[in-house]
């Protein structure tokens, strides 16, 4: 357990508060959402592809039609798909296509089924991942499931000596509404279908997550990428591992051209997901980079059994 995790346990939650007052707004942040996570009783579960935290979207909008991540012996290609007007849609980016498409894996894993039900009202969606509702969350959640549903994947991985390519994309039908009007949102379609290829390959390679977890990072993409590659990392070590930071970037900014700019935007993220991972037992070193512990996963595996 970390030194946030530490303080909340043997001082409350006010005096962490006031101790991390001092260090700054992050340390605060970082302790309420300890402090969620410690005190959920509900321990829901939330899913991802394991192929997630090797490989992630964009956190920012790019005007790439196709967009490349490679990591662990992964490689994904998204592509954009088409308007009708031939004009690219764009790639999915951001907290909010992360979570979009949480929510879609884990009820299709949940139900066994590709169908995955939204509720009857674009609000009810919204409360479901966790988002306050608004008509500028609206706008952005409607673009971003048009991206979801129209770009298309590419998976690469080397397997046994040899080269295994899968062609896919997220969902079969779309999800964005039938009518262009922010006032209405109730026009979004009750029930979606996964791709068959995606769907399968979800239910091959399951990454079960601690719902209470994202929500309390919802809104900070590389926050979410950085605590899904430590929940499918950490708990299947058998011994420490040590991470460089030329490594660490590789993964988490390979298009950042100087260390210091990433170590800069990275070490807020990190802690924050270190925050919402009580388990995890990480040491971080400024100079030299990570060493990673054998950790227990986020969810214990009995209540993946029994969920």
């Amino acid at each position: 357990m970390g030194e946030i995790h530490n303080l909340l346990e043997r001082h409350g939650l006010h005096e962490a508060r006031r101790q991390a007052s001092l260090d700054g707004q992050l340390s605060r942040v970082c302790v309420d959402a300890a402090h969620e996570v410690l005190s959920d009783e509900a321990l829901q579960i939330g899913i991802t592809h394991s192929g997630f935290a090797m490989a992630a979207l964009p956190h920012k909008k790019t005007e790439e039609t196709v967009w490349e991540r490679e990591g662990g012996g992964i490689k994904l290609l998204i592509e954009s798909g088409l308007n009708d007007d031939k004009t690219p849609v764009g790639i999915p980016y951001g907290s909010m296509a992360r979570m979009i498409l949480l929510y879609l894996q884990t009820q299709a894993v949940k139900t066994q089924s590709r169908e995955v039900e939204l509720g009857s009202s674009m609000n009810a969606w919204l409360k479901v991942m966790g988002i306050t509702v608004g008509g500028k969350t609206y706008n952005s959640v409607r673009d971003q499931a048009k991206r979801i549903s129209q770009c298309r994947l590419t998976f690469f991985r080397v397997h046994n000596g040899a080269k295994m390519v899968s062609n896919g994309a997220f969902v079969r039908d779309a999800i964005f509404p039938i009518q262009e009007d922010e006032n209405q949102p109730s026009f979004w379609r009750e029930v979606v279908r996964l791709d068959e290829s995606f769907y399968e390959s979800l239910i091959d390679h399951p990454l079960p997550l601690r719902e209470v977890a994202i929500r309390q990072i919802s809104g900070k993409s590389k926050a979410i990428d950085t605590y899904i590659w430590l929940a499918y990392r950490l708990h299947i070590l058998k011994e420490p591992v040590s991470i460089s930071w030329y490594a660490f970037k590789g993964q988490f900014g390979p298009e950042y051209a100087r260390m210091r700019d990433f170590k800069r935007d990275i070490t807020g993220p990190l802690k924050l997901a270190l925050s919402v991972y009580p388990e995890a037992h990480v040491d971080v070193d400024m100079e030299k980079g990570l060493i990673l512990y054998p950790s227990p996963p986020p969810v214990p595996e009995r209540r993946i059994l029994g969920r």
